[in-house]
């Protein structure tokens, strides 16, 4: 696929993620998405056989781009508190933000599809998360700028109340000093 291919398929992902937060993964057709992309369906098609391949790609693509730019800031040498700030800081406003969270989508799409193998996928994710984050834990006790803590139990902290405040938020009206809470609590554990 040419440049112009791809080009249209990250438009399509960009425009569908929008779809998939505001709907969730079921209420998304493809017909939605020709509509907020303008596109005919031929077109649509063209790039994508369905709603699912669609959104395993916007699954995919956040979970690189997370990694690659966590992977860059330690390549770099930034000191781990000042990676931790930024990281921790986007997830604040992502889980002030119910409205633009992926995570009821992401809930619906592994659940609904899980005898179809997407099982391993999720795995997948989840592992390429811990992955990442023991990396990044790793990288800030070496450097002496993150206490000698267990990772596991700091990766499993982090990410199932994130995304726990993230399904939540979707849902419920948040106190904005949850996320603040939570944000403070994962400070304390790791900053010497």
């Amino acid at each position: 696929m040419g440049k112009k291919g791809e080009n249209t398929k990250k438009f399509i992902r960009e425009k569908a993620a929008g779809l998939f937060a505001q709907k969730g993964f079921k209420n998304v057709t493809m017909k939605d998405i020709c509509s907020v992309t303008g596109l005919s369906r031929g077109g649509l098609y063209r790039h994508y056989g369905s709603t699912g391949q669609i959104f395993s790609e916007i699954v995919d693509t956040l979970m690189s781009r997370q990694d690659n730019e966590l992977s860059e800031k330690m390549s770099a040498g930034l000191p781990a508190p000042q990676i931790l700030d930024e990281i921790l800081e986007r997830y604040r406003r992502e889980m002030a933000d119910g409205a633009a969270s992926l995570s009821v989508a992401i809930y619906e799409f592994y659940s609904e599809n899980f005898s179809e193998g997407h099982e391993n996928s999720l795995l997948k994710q989840y592992q390429y998360s811990v992955d990442m984050w023991n990396a990044f834990l790793s990288y800030g006790i070496e450097r002496k700028e993150f206490r000698e803590v267990d990772c596991r139990e700091v990766i499993d902290m982090i990410l199932f109340s994130y995304q726990g405040v993230r399904m939540y938020s979707t849902i419920l009206p948040l106190d904005e000093q949850i996320p603040l809470r939570i944000i403070n609590h994962i400070k304390k554990t790791l900053l010497v």
